[in-house]
């Protein structure tokens, strides 16, 4: 690649947030090695190499600087936050419900990520993704608990081996062992086309949908939501391991 060509492609891989974390950790005087540490691991070496096509000359970290910055003025959003809520006797008077959550992924165009401790298929999201999954163009990723979900006798409660059955050809991801236990994903998250997450404590359940007390964040944020998708993916080999 040509030097002329690292800035484009550091605007392809950075969000703004990273941008601005490099960049400020440079003007305060630390070393790329340590500015590098806002972002995944499985990026650092190819950010590097990046920033280093950028500048190479005296001036190289302020030449580093004033790309990062470009890249967090242009990636620069402004952030939406909703609440949402699940109260039974349909009580919660801010925001819209927890079961409006399939017309998220109902409108999703390109890409959905989800993460969640199990299914259970009394979820209308159960649905939802499944019909996702099969519309062209659409990528569905997930993310849930080996010993959740594996562990349940429960018919209503599918496996992890189901869930890949039922949303395919979604790529599904499990937990597995790190340092001789099984890691246990209680992260609860959707993220929509790469702009829109949603944070919750509720499960992919009925319960959670409709009878329980649960609250969630809808957050419109193209660098927040990136970054988190892109965290999960970088530890998927230590952590996860993907059912075929």
């Amino acid at each position: 690649m040509s030097d002329a060509g690292a800035p484009r492609k550091l605007g392809q891989l950075l969000t703004g947030t990273e941008a601005k974390g490099i960049a400020d950790r440079l003007a305060d005087g630390d070393t790329l090695t340590a500015a590098l540490k806002v972002v995944a691991v499985g990026h650092r070496a190819e950010i590097r190499r990046l920033l280093e096509a950028v500048g190479r000359d005296a001036g190289a970290t302020y030449q580093q600087v004033l790309v990062l910055r470009a890249i967090e003025g242009a990636r620069a959003l402004p952030t939406a936050l909703s609440p949402l809520w699940t109260m039974p006797g349909h009580l919660a008077q801010s925001g819209p419900l927890t079961s409006s959550v399939t017309r998220l992924v109902d409108s999703a165009r390109h890409a959905i990520t989800c993460s969640t401790f199990n299914f259970q298929r009394s979820s209308a999201l159960w649905t939802s993704l499944q019909e996702a999954a099969q519309r062209d163009g659409v990528a569905v990723r997930v993310y849930m608990d080996t010993r959740a979900a594996d562990g349940s006798e429960q018919r209503w409660s599918p496996s992890t081996s189901e869930v890949a059955a039922h949303l395919a050809p979604a790529e599904v991801w499990r937990t597995k062992k790190f340092d001789g236990r099984y890691v246990r994903n209680h992260a609860k998250f959707l993220a929509i086309d790469h702009h829109l997450l949603l944070v919750t404590s509720a499960n992919f359940s009925r319960s959670a949908e409709h009878n329980n007390v649960e609250f969630g964040v809808l957050i419109d944020n193209p660098n927040l939501t990136e970054a988190v998708e892109r965290e999960l993916r970088a530890a998927e080999g230590a952590i996860y391991e993907q059912l075929s």
